[in-house]
């Protein structure tokens, strides 16, 4: 089986399963939603949505979060864990916004991921899932399954993310970024799969036996 030919078969199953699916993030803007995806390093969505409303209570704008000090920022998301290093991310990044940006979160790859703790995946997310603009960012779960269905080599997120940008058309990286996530952590978790019996049905279906 090719790769073009898993890449179909994986696309078919994730739209029968996902056929609308949602950013699981919530927030109220494109600076929130840029906070949010910060927050989430190394931390679950629900977490996330739980702690987060707190703090956009107090600070909706870059603005009103750069006012705002690194302690208090930090007494907040603590449950979110790193908290110390994301404290300082999110007022770092709030005042560069703030001075540099007229208060708006940039529509461009190079000036996100100049901004403290926001890499590649982040900016990513920001460009597709805010911005509309075509881009695939690749967390654990979507590296996992694409080397697990044989996609992608798995040797780097980069790799992965170039090969999956090749087997699928653009239209379709920004449902198929959420599909996948979805997927891995209902279906195919780092655990499963390694024995017939504890196949998912998308490893059945590729007839895989890791």
């Amino acid at each position: 089986m090719t790769k073009a030919e898993r890449a179909k078969i994986v696309s078919d199953e994730l739209a029968r399963l996902y056929p609308d699916p949602q950013i699981p993030l919530r927030s109220r803007n494109v600076f929130t939603f840029l906070v949010a995806v910060v927050l989430s390093a190394q931390c679950t969505d629900k977490r996330v949505n739980e702690v987060s409303p707190k703090l956009f209570d107090l600070a909706d704008t870059p603005e009103k979060m750069a006012a705002l000090s690194v302690e208090k920022i930090r007494s907040i998301i603590q449950p979110c864990g790193l908290s110390k290093t994301k404290a300082k991310n999110i007022h770092a990044l709030s005042e560069i916004l703030s001075s540099k940006h007229g208060g708006e979160v940039p529509e461009s790859f190079e000036a996100l991921e100049a901004l403290p703790g926001v890499g590649h995946k982040t900016a990513s997310v920001i460009m597709q899932q805010a911005f509309g603009v075509p881009a695939f960012p690749v967390d654990t779960h979507i590296h996992r399954l694409a080397r697990r269905w044989r996609l992608s080599d798995g040797s780097s997120v980069e790799r992965t993310e170039k090969d999956l940008k090749s087997l699928f058309p653009k239209e379709k990286w920004a449902d198929l970024h959420l599909q996948l996530i979805y997927y891995g952590r209902e279906y195919c978790k780092a655990h499963t799969c390694k024995t017939p019996e504890t196949m998912c049905p998308l490893c059945k279906k590729l007839a895989l036996r890791k």
